[in-house]
């Protein structure tokens, strides 16, 4: 059908396109319905592509930019439901409960996904099981999540009055130098992420041809267990990049208010360090790469919630999901949607002024690799910028909201039925493109 590349860049692209649509929309109307919505419309256009023939070729384009659509419904609006719900420590707590299931579904996703290719002898089943999950989390949000008020919980039970314009909504957005910043570094977990995603596995299958483990693949689709592998060290990595990131800025809040910039300052920098041994010891040990991509991932894995609070912090209740969807377009549009490609651009211009071997085509493609290390740095010195300013922006939203707050009823409620949804996103249809799936896809 389509190869892993375009996929990949298809459903970003549509993600971006939709993602300030559902920002703007997420707050001024009811988020439960939207949300909701959104995941119904995700989980129909999956189980819809499972039937699409190799002939209709341009039928599965569409689908997979529609699930982009969906998926950007979700993600611009469900950190604000939590965002309103708690505050402060809680609120770090919650989002960390809510982003565990990022690195459990993707994870698993690359387990189950070959798990159901190999019990239905057809790739098309694994688009037949997350749909499912969808629906049924879509449902459960609709009949138990109250729509909470927005601001409630940051007001002690006031709320915000009105909504300012979008274009007002921008500038405020531009001006916040914590959230501009914080945003640049996202983009740069982004790109090492989406770069990773579809090369490290080929750059070890490499790593092991040069190491004379397995002979060369020569096929359109080769039988490796880098993916297997490299999935369920994303899981365990996310999972424990989330706790240690939410329970590390627990701990530094008691010693500085800047706690939450600063953790993901040093966390991206440590990871930098790891990510750089992985192209050393590749050549010579495979266990060693995976030790390194091991904790290389979870210190990077580590500001995923805490970026989350830092724009609960510095944006006010009622631009929180406008800041979530321009967060998730920068973060894709200077991250993932091209890092890949431009990794891929560099490996092969490097092999075409060189002979052809094994040997090149690996150090190839981990020197076009090391570019994601320096990244990763530059991500860091964002988020070092993110706390120079952050007090002072905290502090302004502070205030806007004291000035804009109403009294209102005080609103509590659990967030675990909201996580579920995280869960439902199995979805193997959308998984990144090295996982085994894609690979079943051709």
């Amino acid at each position: 059908f389509l190869s892993p590349g375009h996929k990949l860049s298809i459903f970003i692209c549509s993600f971006m396109v939709a993602a300030p649509i559902f920002g703007y929309l997420g707050d001024r109307f009811n988020r439960k319905v939207i949300l909701s919505g959104g995941i119904f419309f995700w989980s129909i256009v999956t189980l819809s592509s499972s039937f699409i023939s190799k002939e209709n070729y341009w039928l599965f384009v569409l689908s997979r930019g529609l699930v982009g659509i969906g998926e950007s419904s979700y993600s611009s609006i469900s950190p604000t439901i939590i965002g309103d719900l708690f505050t402060n420590n809680s609120r770090t707590t919650m989002l960390s409960i809510f982003y565990l299931a990022i690195p459990l579904g993707s994870g698993l996703g690359y387990i189950l996904g070959y798990t159901a290719k190999k019990a239905a002898g057809d790739w098309h089943w694994a688009l037949r099981v997350s749909p499912v999950l969808g629906i049924t989390v879509g449902t459960l949000i609709l009949l138990f999540v109250p729509e909470p008020k927005r601001g409630s919980v940051d007001q002690m039970g006031g709320r915000i009055k009105a909504n300012t314009s979008w274009l007002c909504d921008m500038k405020a957005l531009a001006k916040n130098r914590s959230y501009v910043f914080s945003s640049l570094a996202s983009a740069a977990v982004s790109f090492a992420t989406g770069a990773f995603g579809l090369w490290i596995p080929m750059y070890l299958a490499r790593a092991q041809v040069v190491q004379k483990t397995p002979e060369a693949c020569t096929k359109a689709s080769c039988s490796n267990t880098n993916s297997l592998i490299f999935g369920a060290i994303t899981c365990v990595t996310g999972l424990l990049g989330v706790v240690i990131g939410a329970a590390t800025t627990r701990l530094c809040r008691q010693k500085t208010e800047r706690a939450d910039p600063l953790v993901c300052a040093v966390s991206m920098l440590g990871s930098a360090i790891f990510i750089c041994l992985i192209f050393v010891v590749a050549k010579k040990s495979i266990i060693g790469a995976y030790v390194c991509i091991f904790i290389g991932e979870t210190l990077l894995f580590l500001n995923w919630a805490i970026t989350a609070d830092i724009l609960m912090f510095v944006i006010i209740p009622t631009r929180r999901a406008t800041a979530v969807a321009i967060q998730s377009f920068t973060s894709h549009l200077l991250g993932d949607a091209g890092s890949p490609y431009l990794i891929g651009l560099i490996s092969e211009a490097l092999q075409k002024n060189y002979t052809m071997s094994a040997l090149w085509r690996f150090l190839s493609l981990g020197y076009a690799l090391m570019l994601c290390p320096f990244i990763i740095i530059l991500g860091g010195m964002f988020f070092l910028a993110t706390a120079l300013f952050f007090l002072d922006d905290r502090e302004k939203a502070e205030k806007q909201k004291s000035q804009s707050a109403e009294s209102g009823p005080e609103l509590t409620q659990a967030v675990l039925t909201v996580t579920l949804v995280k869960c439902a996103y199995l979805d193997f249809y959308q998984l990144p493109p090295y996982s085994c799936i894609h690979i079943f896809l051709f």
